[in-house]
């Protein structure tokens, strides 16, 4: 496993001292759905350094930059992370354009991204170094530092646990409900409920496996394809020593019927709540059956 350092990239050094300060480029800026999220992004406290518009470079929007190129972008501000809100069809080459100027975390938004271009990128940031996010993700979250996405803020309170979700949605119901219950959170990462992931469990598992101030880990999964079972299993096989609590969405979904995201779909009993379930308690994993039982679990696992 690579050691990719998400909070690194996000926050900079603690040394720093003032972690809201690293630069975000935003691709997309000028765009209704950009453009909204961004400003929300600047409200929460996200230093939003630049945008990217081809044939807008030049303009500015409501303070911020915008520029022609991700190179110029990043020249102009130093950013290492990007979020990527341009329609799916420009996805590939908005990605490229990121990841060749040097981003090293891209965090991609949009839905119905090809497969064949989300697996070109993910090559493409392997080979440089890099990690993306999604695509069809809610964002990534450092709650009451910075967000880069389209999560609410409301529902996210810094703590020590991650939250990692297949499910935009079901991450904020299930991070409110930790919230309620005092269980802040370190982070918030959308897994993104395409069948290809820049990031998948496993890998954003491994990004907390050996922080100091990330004491749990609630992972919300969904039917559909094995990722559930594939992090059993590397939960069993490197001793994951973290309290970890699930929750599943779908569990009453009739079989190949897929459900929302292309991912969730269930034939015989690939993929099915059953097996996900099943191969969680072999891993000791508590699974909620409502999100609102998840700070429960999470309180009876603590105290193992």
């Amino acid at each position: 496993m690579d050691k990719f350092d998400i909070f690194r990239i996000l926050e900079g050094a603690e040394s720093d001292g003032d972690y809201r300060k690293k630069p975000v480029i935003i691709q997309g800026i000028t765009g209704s759905f950009g453009s909204t999220h961004t400003r929300l992004m600047k409200a929460y406290g996200t230093n939003v350094a630049a945008g990217v518009t081809p044939g807008k470079g030049g303009q500015n929007f409501e303070g911020t930059p915008v520029y022609n190129t991700m190179a110029e972008a990043v020249k102009a501000t130093g950013a290492k992370v990007s979020g990527i809100f341009v329609p799916a069809p420009f996805f590939l080459s908005a990605a490229m354009d990121a990841l060749d100027a040097g981003i090293k975390l891209l965090v991609a938004i949009p839905e119905h991204v090809p497969i064949r271009d989300s697996i070109k990128v993910v090559e493409r940031a392997k080979s440089l170094g890099a990690r993306m996010v999604g695509p069809n993700t809610a964002g990534v979250i450092v709650p009451e530092v910075m967000k880069v996405g389209i999560m609410p803020a409301q529902p996210f309170k810094a703590g020590r646990t991650a939250v990692f979700s297949r499910s935009g949605t079901l991450m904020y119901e299930v991070s409110f409900n930790l919230t309620n219950k005092g269980y802040g959170q370190r982070i918030g990462i959308g897994i993104g409920g395409d069948p290809v992931n820049g990031t998948n469990l496993i890998e954003a598992f491994e990004l907390v496996r050996d922080r100091p101030d990330v004491d749990s880990v609630v992972v919300v999964g969904e039917i559909g394809g094995d990722a559930e079972e594939q992090l059993a299993q590397y939960i069993i096989d490197t001793s994951f020593a973290k309290p970890v609590v699930a929750y599943i969405a779908g569990r009453a979904a009739p079989k190949e019927k897929r459900m929302g995201h292309a991912g969730a779909i269930v034939y015989g009993n690939y993929g099915s709540a059953e097996s996900k379930v099943a191969n969680y308690a072999k891993a000791g994993v508590p699974v909620a059956k409502r999100p609102a039982e998840v700070p429960e679990l999470l309180a009876q696992r603590m105290r193992k």
